[in-house]
């Protein structure tokens, strides 16, 4: 059973629905409840979203993961001996907040985060996207040299549970993690791309595949 699906079998009993009463709430069929709580389908942000409202419980599992982390990271850097300097410190860094965030840089993992860059907070934002969901991919290997992606390479991204057409994503699969191309091919399959100097295809069915961050932008080393 995924965490998700774990989280959504709790919240639903915490609530004395059955599997069938929630699916009618949703507009799904009970067999998609199942499929979901079991982790053999992976439900989309909208479905996430919907069912958070209905059981009255934020069941976001990547997001809750990666804001768990983030929070651990910040608690340790809080202890501290105090000092004078510190203090000024931290009332500089107060008053950057809303104008400056530090962004994690994560391997692909998402585990802990291996440093931080900083971007601009626009209209409470990063890059038109919610602060919590952003962060820094290194890319670990070349599988997408073709692309111009290239090991150690810096890629910012946004999390998604979303498998959008043509996007470059970290998705998981067959207990790996890796950055690939997604082209849909009608119905339930989608193809995986990858170029390390010739071109590779995999066919996949989507439900076997969990997208965990679609890559925005790449920031290359010279």
């Amino acid at each position: 059973m995924s965490r998700i699906g774990d989280k959504i079998r709790n919240a639903r009993q915490v609530k004395k629905m059955t599997q069938k009463q929630l699916a009618k709430k949703l507009g799904v069929s009970e067999k998609f409840i199942n499929e979901v709580e079991i982790g053999k389908r992976i439900a989309n942000q909208d479905i996430i979203d919907r069912l958070s409202k209905i059981l009255g419980k934020e069941i976001n599992d990547i997001t809750m993961s990666f804001e768990e982390n983030i929070y651990k990271e910040e608690e340790k850097s809080q202890i501290k001996p105090v000092n004078s300097k510190k203090i000024v410190n931290d009332v500089w860094s107060d008053a950057l907040s809303d104008v400056l965030k530090n962004i994690p840089i994560y391997n692909y993992d998402l585990n802990k985060s291996i440093g931080f860059k900083q971007l601009p907070v626009i209209h409470n934002k990063i890059e038109g996207y919610s602060k919590d969901k952003v962060l820094y991919l290194k890319i670990s290997d070349d599988d997408m040299s073709g692309f111009r992606i290239k090991k150690g390479d810096m890629a910012f991204g946004h999390l998604t549970q979303e498998i959008e057409n043509n996007a470059i994503l970290l998705l998981e699969y067959d207990g790996n993690r890796v950055v690939r191309q997604i082209k849909r091919l009608g119905g339930s399959k989608v193809l995986l791309i990858s170029n390390s100097g010739s071109l590779r295809t995999e066919t996949k069915e989507e439900k076997d595949l969990k997208p965990i961050l679609k890559l925005d932008r790449l920031e290359i080393n010279l």
